[in-house]
């Protein structure tokens, strides 16, 4: 598996990204760190607390990183999941949840599926 083709599994962007960092090694490192990121945890835990502001701050995170490294997918999930929490709980935070999960493990997976095949 390419780079390349990581993304088009995850549902990126390649070319955006590729255009910002502008080198391989530079886009496979940082796909590789947000493997290692906390965000997607803490906002899954501030979720089961209740703790809607913070649970806010993690998804606004995790929008950013997306963002930054042309998560297309998880991108748009977290970005509506920031603005459904912006000001507290909202029915449409519990009605993204799943959509959420989904294209963060969509993400994770391809990005370890890459990693995986990087190492043999």
């Amino acid at each position: 598996m390419t780079l390349q083709e990581c993304y088009d599994k995850m549902g990126g962007d390649y070319a955006d990204v590729s255009a910002r960092l502008r080198s391989e090694k530079l886009v496979q490192r940082f796909a590789f760190k947000f493997l290692d990121d906390k965000s997607y945890e803490m906002f899954c835990a501030m979720m089961a607390e209740k703790n809607y502001e913070e649970a806010f701050r993690a998804a606004h995170t995790i929008k950013g990183v997306c963002q930054n490294l042309s998560f297309v997918r998880l991108l748009k999930t977290s970005s509506k999941m920031s603005d459904a929490l912006r000001n507290g709980w909202t029915p449409e935070a519990d009605a993204l949840m799943g959509q959420m999960e989904a294209d963060y493990q969509a993400t994770v997976a391809a990005i370890r599926e890459y990693k995986t095949e990087c190492e043999r």
